[in-house]
Parts: C-alpha cells; structure tokens; sequence
C-alpha cells in the first residue's frame, strides 16, 4: 500500500507539471478530462470468440470474413464471454457499451436469423444493466446457408431476399428494446457481403435490389429515440474482390437520402486509402456517423489498433470538426493470434489515448494561425506538441479511474489467463 501511496504521488506530480505546460497554450486539462470521461467506446463483442457466436456454433465463417490463430482460451458461451468483457473492461478507463451481433443470442432455444425477438438477449440487457453499459447491435448477414453464394439483401431469389429482410427488421426491433431498457441509444449497423469475385455484367440490378430491400426494412417505425440505423460500405472482401454491391457510393447516396447514420470502417477502404479525410465531408451533409475503428494491413485483415498516424488523425478530425457528439466510436478487430483480452485493451486504450491527444491541442489557437497565414508557426507547434507529456495525463485519467496504470494491466490480463483462460 505505502508502494501504491507513493507511485500516486509521482503520478500526481507528473500530472500537475503537464498541465502547467499545457495550460501556457490556454488548455485546461481538468476539462479535458471530462470531456474524456462523457466518451463512450463500443467493444465489439466478436473479438472474445473469434466470431463464432452463439446460436449456431457448428457453422463455418463465410461472407468474407476469416479469423487467423489459435490462441487458447476464446469465450466458448456467452457466459463466459461476459466474464471476460468484464475483466477487459476493469482494465480500461470510463464507461462505455458493448457491441452485439445478432449470432450472440443467449438463448436455449432453436431459433432462426429471421425469428429472433428482444426475449433472447433479455441475459445481455440484464447483464448491461448491472454493468452500467450501453449496448449496439447488428444484424448478422453471413455465416448462414441462405448467404452461401455471397449475397443476401441483394439476391436475385425472392425469399432468400425476404429472409434477410426479415432479419434486418428483427434486429431493429432488438435493438429498439436495447435503448429502451437502457436509457441510451443502441446503435444498429448494416452491412452485408454481398458481390461478386469476378467482373459482373450487370452492376446496377443487384443495387436496385438492395436499395428496395433496405427501403423495406427501414419501412417500419422504430423510435430513433432508442435506435439509430447506420449503415456500411465495403470496397472488397474474400469473395467480392472485383464488385461489392454495398459501395462507399452507394450508402452515401443511400445514407443521405434515407437520414441515415454511415459507417466508416477503417479497413474497408483501398489499401492506400484512409478515412480521417472523408469525416468533415460526411458529417457537412449527413446528420450523424458510425467508425469502426480498425487497423489494415494491405486489406482489410481487422489488426489489433494501435497508435499510429491514421488513429491519431481520425481522433484529431473528430475534435478539431466538434464531431464527437455526432459520432459513435466503435472497434472492429478479430485476431486469434494473440490473447483476446489483451487485444480488446490495447485497442480500446489507444483509441481513448488517440482522443486524449487530439483534446490536448490548442485547436483554437492552430486555427488563427492557420488563417493568418502562418504556416511556419503552424507546423513548428504541431510539430513541438507531439513531445508534450500527454503520458502524464494519461496516467492521472487511468489512476483517477481505478483502472491499471501504464502497461501494469498486462499483469492481471496474464493473471487471469492462468486462473481463467487456461483451463478451457
């Protein structure tokens, strides 16, 4: 205790100094950290299990989507995937919400895509309840025989079609009753797999088809009180690498038109491609935005975050605009190579420290400067702020919160391992 006392002290120390450093350019880091706090990220529930889910567990992934390594311990039922979102969460600073895929129904009963009702998260909401999270959710349009040739809401068969659109509409109504029981909006995402691994013919029919399935799914009245509809696009996948039906172009149109939320996921972009430019675009014309914040790797191969340039300029775009109470954060990231419960800290906790940096800047400031013309000193400072101890802060927001300081939550995460992982 008296080790603890006196590592408090230190943290304490480096925290005041910081903030007299950045308090020079008039940033006042107590609100800083605030404003930190009211951040809510959304932990994609799929990096526990390494997206098998729950309602069919036999089922091979499909729609492109494929998980590398075999890393022991994965949650095997959803009990156990709550104990280890607890212990992830124990690890990371402020409140946040868990993300839902319709696959992690927690029910005993034999039931379909299409059939599933609120009733079969009612353990998840209860759960959330106790945890004080909120929760999102998405329908789960792969891994499933009527998804087997690659398309879904854009199929040329009539009821395979209905199928997913039965779906998508289940999982509305799901996610209404999230936000009813929990007092915050559930965010639903829509993405689905569908195109084609070669060149097609016709490009246009399958949108069309598409776009009157989504007109029908969004056809029935769910309060946006309670759940807000967002939508994804993808440029390629296993299996769709020369057309996706679901294009950036196509959910910007159909986004904007529609008054629905876009998805950007940091992934599904060319390689050579980053979203942090397009954000200020969307969020100038749509009303509000959905991130899965993601690390690529040549294509999207969902790596683990880290803090590099592209994580610290999407935070940056998201502070700089005033974004943040338009925008809903979530990760999306699946490595089996790794401990599942380390890849949710560290991505979660350098995602919070990207934000933490970004509120750190002058941004008043650096924008006079900028139209004033000054460019000299516009760079230098930026340049000069990337030594500032933002560590410092970061470590006060970790202590003052309860949570492990520096890299010392890897110790419980190991700890853990051996009490828990292992033995499954």
């Amino acid at each position: 205790m008296e080790q603890n006392t006196e590592s408090l002290k230190s943290i304490q120390t480096s925290y005041n100094e910081a903030k007299k450093l950045y308090a020079q350019h008039g940033i006042d880091v107590d609100k800083v950290l605030e404003q930190l706090a009211a951040i809510k990220i959304s932990l994609h529930c799929w990096q526990g299990d390494d997206v098998k889910g729950f309602l069919n567990k036999e089922k091979e992934l499909s729609g492109g989507i494929a998980v590398t390594g075999s890393y022991p311990g994965r949650a095997r039922n959803p009990e156990e995937l709550r104990r280890d979102l607890e212990q992830t969460l124990a690890l990371i600073p402020g409140r946040h919400k868990v993300n839902l895929h319709a696959i992690y129904a927690d029910t005993e009963e034999t039931v379909d895509l299409d059939a599933l009702e609120p009733k079969h998260f009612e353990r998840w909401v209860n759960w959330a309840k106790e945890q004080g999270l909120g929760l999102d959710f998405n329908p789960t349009c792969f891994s499933h025989e009527k998804a087997n040739d690659g398309f879904t809401l854009s199929h040329s068969d009539p009821e395979i079609r209905n199928f997913w659109i039965a779906h998508c509409k289940a999982s509305r109504r799901i996610s209404e009753s999230f936000g009813q029981a929990l007092g915050q909006p559930c965010v639903t995402n829509f993405w689905v797999p569908d195109g084609y691994k070669d060149t097609p013919i016709d490009r246009l029919s399958p949108r069309v088809r598409l776009q009157q399935s989504l007109d029908e799914i969004f056809s029935e009245e769910i309060d946006q009180q309670y759940n807000i509809d967002a939508v994804e696009s993808k440029l390629f996948g296993i299996g769709s690498e020369s057309y996706v039906v679901g294009s950036h172009e196509f959910y910007m149109g159909y986004a904007l038109s529609r008054g629905k939320a876009v998805c950007f996921d940091a992934g599904h972009f060319h390689p050579t491609e980053t979203i942090s430019n397009k954000l200020s675009s969307w969020l100038l014309f749509g009303d509000q935005l959905l991130l899965h914040v993601s690390r690529p790797v040549r294509w999207d191969s969902d790596h683990v975050v880290t803090m590099d340039d592209e994580l610290l300029e999407i935070a940056r775009e998201l502070v700089r605009g005033q974004f943040l109470d338009r925008t809903h954060i979530g990760l999306d990231f699946f490595d089996g190579s790794i401990n599942h419960i380390a890849a949710w800290v560290i991505g979660t906790r350098n995602t919070i420290k990207a934000l933490l940096r970004a509120m750190l800047e002058p941004i008043e400031l650096l924008k006079q400067i900028e139209l004033d013309g000054d460019y000299t000193t516009r760079l230098a400072l930026v340049e000069e702020l990337k030594s500032y101890p933002f560590g410092a802060i970061w470590d006060y927001y970790c202590a003052t919160n309860g949570v492990p300081v520096r890299e010392s939550w890897l110790n419980d995460v190991k700890q853990y391992e051996v009490d828990v992982l292992s033995k499954r």
